[in-house]
């Protein structure tokens, strides 16, 4: 299940809480208003591709060239400006197959807000959502089905959340940053650099999220396309949760991911969050209830300067846990069960 989908069971209250990589649009916000916005981690979408005659991650492109392959305005590998990006690349004669989600998904919405802010023809024409009137392309559902696509056809293009692509190996070109100074390779590095100019101009987390943007940041080694990944919650959680108790148990569990399991977030291909947002968090935590009653406090003399959380030791299936419920690949009730392990083995402080 991609974001759109999370997104829909949070406005239907069919979930305790959801994750997205795409905050909530004005609209969404309209039919949920008591959403809070919890930042949990920081990802970034790659642009893959499979093209012989192309090094691995040789590939150079501008965000004008990728609009372009997706619009279907540049339709050769050897393209004039493709070929201008990269000079000394055996760049085929081929056309170029372009792959894209067809589910609603949170890559999707980062993808597409990179071009709205890098095209302003892509911007009039398209523009940026979870799904998008794509003009051509393959479409196929979840990060999977792109990847099986650019894998199973040669001159291939498409675009893959960051952790999938390095768990599955696969060829990443390297995106002009935002300065346009530098053709930047993704990484936990630059997609950590991408997001440090934001941190601290986030709003509240019962504030308006839609225009949140860190795609295309400023800075030398800023990867251009990385986004926040959010949990979405409602400020009193009567509204999702069978009684106070679980609802108490969801909110420590969440502290726990914003603070001790960031430790994890590297091992799982994600970057932690900067401590300003993790603060930020821990105080929309404080302002969600249970029928009216605060359920945890904030106290801002306890930073969270460094993680008590060690990665030695934990089991494969726990190490993924994390990874596995954001794909949908496990209940919201085994996500707790493994969190639950966590706290049985003296791992987890709650």
């Amino acid at each position: 299940m991609g974001s759109g989908g999370g997104v829909k069971q949070h406005i239907e209250k069919t979930v305790n809480f959801a994750a997205s990589d795409a905050p909530l649009t004005v609209k969404e916000k309209g039919l949920a208003p008591s959403t809070i916005h919890i930042p949990e981690t920081i990802g970034g979408v790659t642009v893959t591709y499979n093209v012989p005659e192309i090094p691995k991650s040789g590939l150079k492109l501008t965000g004008k060239a990728i609009s372009g392959i997706f619009m279907g305005t540049i339709t050769k590998w050897n393209d004039p400006l493709i070929k201008e990006l990269n000079p000394g690349l055996n760049l085929p004669n081929k056309n170029i197959v372009a792959a894209h989600r067809s589910d609603g998904s949170g890559t999707t919405f980062v993808f597409t807000d990179y071009l709205s802010k890098v095209d302003p023809d892509w911007d009039k024409q398209i523009g940026k959502g979870k799904s998008v009137p794509w003009p051509m392309g393959l479409a196929a559902a979840g990060n999977e089905g792109v990847a099986g696509i650019i894998r199973s056809t040669q001159y291939s293009i498409g675009y893959v959340e960051l952790a999938y692509a390095f768990q599955t190996g696969m060829t990443l070109a390297h995106v002009q940053n935002g300065d346009k100074s530098k053709f930047v390779e993704p990484s936990i590095a630059t997609i950590t650099a991408a997001t440090a100019g934001i941190a601290n101009k986030l709003p509240a987390g019962d504030a308006d999220w839609s225009a949140v943007s860190t795609v295309n940041a400023p800075g030398s080694d800023s990867y251009p396309i990385s986004s926040f990944s959010y949990l979405l919650v409602y400020k009193d959680l009567k509204e999702t949760s069978k009684n106070k108790e679980e609802a108490k148990a969801m909110l420590h569990m969440i502290h726990w991911m914003i603070t001790d399991g960031q430790a994890l977030a590297p091992t799982l291909l994600y970057s932690p969050l900067p401590e300003n947002v993790v603060e930020l968090g821990k105080k929309s935590l404080s302002q969600i209830t249970y029928d009216g009653e605060v359920l945890w406090k904030y106290d801002d003399s306890v930073k969270t300067t460094e993680t008590k959380t060690t990665v030695s030791g934990i089991p494969d299936w726990i190490r993924n846990n994390a990874k596995w419920w954001a794909d949908g690949l496990i209940t919201d009730e085994d996500y707790i069960k493994g969190l639950q392990y966590l706290i049985s083995q003296g791992i987890l402080k709650v």
